[in-house]
Order: structure tokens, then C-alpha cells, then sequence
């Protein structure tokens, strides 16, 4: 017997129709967020990085492949990680089925990370991915915009609150094949990126629940009968995709 509360089919409808004004009410309010997000000014990214790709080094303007649009996500894949973080791996999974979309609206979509790109590639191998994914291990970029620490600055900041932190990072930490100060290193995070007349800006940055728009699993589960189901064990359940149960 559930106890979930249960109603006649006119209830059912009329609490729907309710339900549709505060869901069109929140699709205006992100269309408002979307346009605040394409008016912040353009910061130049002055410094000449220099990141390794599958093709050998390249400059962030390289990086665009000819577009003027380009997208990062930052994933969590730090220079003493084995395999990648496997909550960053479940939403790199849908990279490759937006990239050719992306590419028809003048955007440039890819993955970078501070371990070496060779680790990188092997792991991509593993996953089956194919999107382009450019390794910082040589260069400051990341660690410029925040995404990347060395291991000492990154043991002082967290071990003061070590007992703060979800039980997914230390997960995700033995699953990636390190141990927690080492898998922090690395920050997860997306940016976005404008080329004009050569000079490269950066335009948008974002992370914590802000990289939800890259779960669409979550956006699914949200409209299920149970939702997310994750009581306080919050992304435990997330597996890379060779990983789960045959169910």
C-alpha cells in the first residue's frame, strides 16, 4: 500500500494546471538568467597558455577550431588520479551526442584537465569517447581560473574540514585511484570563452550545482515518481557507465 498521497483524476488535473503556471513562471525566470549570463563583460585572458592535446600543444585560441565560441568543462582528472572522477565520467557521457549541435551554432565543446594528456587519452579510450580533451599538467590555465591547486596549497585549505566533506569525495577520490587530497586538486566547473579580432575573453564561469544543465539524468529523474532518491547519500549511486549492475 503506498503513502503517497492519492486523488481523483480531477484533482490530479487541477493540481497540474497549478503546477504548469509556477513551471512556465520558472522557464521565463531562466530565460531572464540566460540573458544576464550572455550581458557580464568579457574579461581578455592576457597570458599565453599553452595546454597538450591530442595533436600536440595548443594555444587557447587554437583551441576554438576555427569557431568563435568556446566551451570547457573542467573535469576532474588530477595528475595523481588513475581513472577519472566518476561523477565528472557520467556527464561527459553526452559530450559527443551536443558536440555536433554545438558546432552548428559557432561553439567549440571540450574537456580539460590537469593530470597528462596521455593519461587522458587512455582513459578515453576506455569510455569510448571521442571528444577532444586538452591536458593544463604543463601550464598555469587552470590553476588560473581556479580549477586546478597544487597538492600542498590543496591539503592546507581542506584538511581543517576534512569532517565537512560528502561522503561522495572520498568515493570518488578511492575511485579515481587516489586519496581525498590528492582528487582535490582538481575542481569541476564549465566556462565559456569568445574569440574576436584574435583576442581571447572569457565570458562565463561556473560550478557547484551550476554544472547541473550537463546532468541530464538529473533533469529525468526530477520528473520520476521518487526524483532523485539520494537522502544523504547525495551522487553515491552515480557509476561510470561500465560500472553498473546488469539491472
Amino acid at each position: 500500500m503506498t503513502n503517497h498521497n492519492i486523488g481523483t483524476r480531477d484533482e490530479w488535473q487541477a493540481a497540474c494546471t497549478a503546477l504548469l503556471e509556477r513551471e512556465k513562471e520558472h522557464t521565463r525566470i531562466g530565460d531572464e538568467l540566460a540573458q544576464e549570463r550572455r550581458s557580464l563583460p568579457w574579461v581578455p585572458v592576457e597570458e599565453k597558455y599553452t595546454l597538450q592535446t591530442a595533436d600536440g600543444p595548443k594555444t587557447v585560441a587554437q583551441l576554438f577550431d576555427g569557431r568563435s565560441q568556446l566551451l570547457i568543462y573542467h573535469f576532474m582528472f588530477g595528475p595523481s588520479y588513475e581513472a577519472g572522477c566518476p561523477v565528472n565520467s557520467s556527464m561527459a557521457d553526452t559530450f559527443d551526442s551536443l558536440i555536433p549541435h554545438l558546432k552548428a551554432r559557432d561553439a567549440t565543446l571540450i574537456a580539460v584537465s590537469g593530470a597528462p594528456i596521455e593519461k587522458l587519452l587512455a582513459y578515453r579510450e576506455r569510455m569510448g569517447w571521442k571528444f577532444d580533451w586538452a591536458s593544463s599538467y604543463e601550464s598555469d590555465f587552470n590553476t588560473n581560473l581556479g580549477f586546478s591547486s597544487s597538492l600542498e596549497k590543496t591539503r592546507k585549505i581542506i584538511e581543517p574540514v576534512l569532517d565537512q566533506l560528502p561522503r561522495v569525495a572520498f568515493r570518488n577520490a578511492e575511485m579515481a585511484g587516489t586519496d581525498i587530497y590528492g582528487y582535490m586538486t582538481e575542481l569541476f566547473g564549465f566556462t565559456a570563452f569568445s574569440l574576436e579580432d584574435g583576442v581571447v575573453y572569457q565570458a562565463y564561469s561556473t560550478t557547484g550545482r551550476g554544472v547541473e544543465f550537463l546532468m541530464p539524468y538529473y533533469g529525468v529523474l526530477d520528473r520520476a515518481p521518487k526524483g532523485r532518491d539520494e537522502g544523504d547519500g547525495w551522487q553515491l549511486w552515480i557509476r561510470r557507465h561500465d560500472e553498473y549492475g546488469s539491472d
